[in-house]
């Protein structure tokens, strides 16, 4: 792996302080009747825009500030190494798979055209939820100690939620291509 340059350094904190801030808005701007969290957005974002490596580092660099106790997540404690045990936690791993998936798949093209920003898109979401789910069903039936089924673990962490996040797929792909097509020094990582 090559080290990393002051201008990636800088794009890569700049969508962890990103990612950031989409995580703290909805804390203070108190809570709402379907949970609603940008994150995903930023999270195709940093992928389309920045490509799989430095795209996954950034989410990673997110995930690991809170771990470390800064308070930079959504939900109570806000940080510290006992978020892995709550159920949510599999939705911030998924983050970092999703940037890099959505990364890959626009790998190196300048205009990735519309089907291949739409496939990247997609399958950022699937990637968040095959990842943030089954965490989710493992937390909450192995370590909390209730039974749940995966129908409710569905009904709980996936309906209310993929409605919303298609909307943000679509928007992260239309400010994907047109920042690619606007600002030619922002490419993504070529092969």
């Amino acid at each position: 792996m090559s080290k990393l340059t002051p201008r990636e350094i800088v794009l890569m904190a700049m969508f962890a302080a990103l990612a950031v801030v989409a995580a703290l808005l909805f804390r203070f701007l108190g809570g709402m009747i379907v949970p609603f969290s940008l994150l995903p957005f930023v999270v195709l974002l940093a992928g389309g825009l920045l490509g799989p490596r430095l795209g996954a580092m950034s989410m990673l660099l997110y995930v690991v500030m809170g771990l470390l106790g800064i308070p930079v997540f959504e939900k109570p404690p806000y940080g510290g190494p006992g978020y892995v045990l709550l159920p949510t936690f599999g939705f911030l791993i998924g983050f970092i798979a999703a940037a890099y998936v959505v990364g890959l798949i626009l790998q190196g093209k300048r205009d990735a055209g519309v089907v291949r920003t739409t496939v990247a898109m997609l399958a950022g979401v699937v990637v968040i939820y095959a990842v943030g789910l089954p965490y989710l069903y493992a937390i909450l039936n192995y370590y909390v100690g209730q039974t749940y089924n995966v129908a409710t673990v569905l009904t709980i962490g996936f309906v209310p939620f993929i409605g919303f996040d298609l909307i943000k797929a679509a928007t992260a792909g239309v400010l994907i291509r047109l920042v690619s097509m606007r600002i030619p020094e922002l490419r993504r990582e070529q092969p």
